[in-house]
């Protein structure tokens, strides 16, 4: 991907989220365990954002941001040299999933490719959101993912 990437360009561009949202963040360190607590975080995210802002999700929205928050927080763990940090920050109608780590490569999308083994976590990331950005920041790499809800 290059800097500001989006992976829908026929989307209008949106505007900065609502000041109102629930925004929760964790930082891992990689040690064993943290995709499952990621995740964990995900889940229970998701849970608050359906009974305190009524958020409708998808029949796969669940599904889909769990992927997502699994695939980015792999590609975090494996090629940042450090500590990385998970964002979720969601109104009734979107949730974004942040990941920031350290390193300054910005992630490749291949081209689909079922012979390819491995690189396909972007290419995943990618097919399950409304809109994918990644780019350089001063502590390394920022990578969104953002999800419409119905509404």
């Amino acid at each position: 991907m290059n800097e500001q990437a989006t992976t829908r360009p026929d989307d209008p561009v949106r505007g900065a989220p609502s000041p109102d949202v629930l925004l929760t963040a964790e930082v891992f360190d990689g040690e064993p365990g943290c995709i499952a607590q990621a995740r964990a975080l995900a889940d229970r995210f998701l849970t608050r954002l359906v009974a305190e802002w009524l958020a409708v999700l998808g029949e796969h929205t669940r599904s889909d941001l769990m992927l997502a928050v699994s695939e980015l927080i792999t590609n975090a763990d494996r090629y940042s040299h450090g500590p990385y940090m998970l964002e979720l920050e969601g109104n009734a109608q979107r949730i974004s999933v942040t990941v920031y780590d350290s390193s300054t490569a910005l992630p490749v999308l291949y081209s689909p490719d079922p012979a390819r083994l491995g690189g396909h976590g972007m290419e995943i990331v990618v097919a399950l959101c409304d809109r994918v950005t990644a780019e350089r920041v001063p502590v390394g790499k920022r990578i969104r993912a953002e999800f419409e809800l119905s509404t």
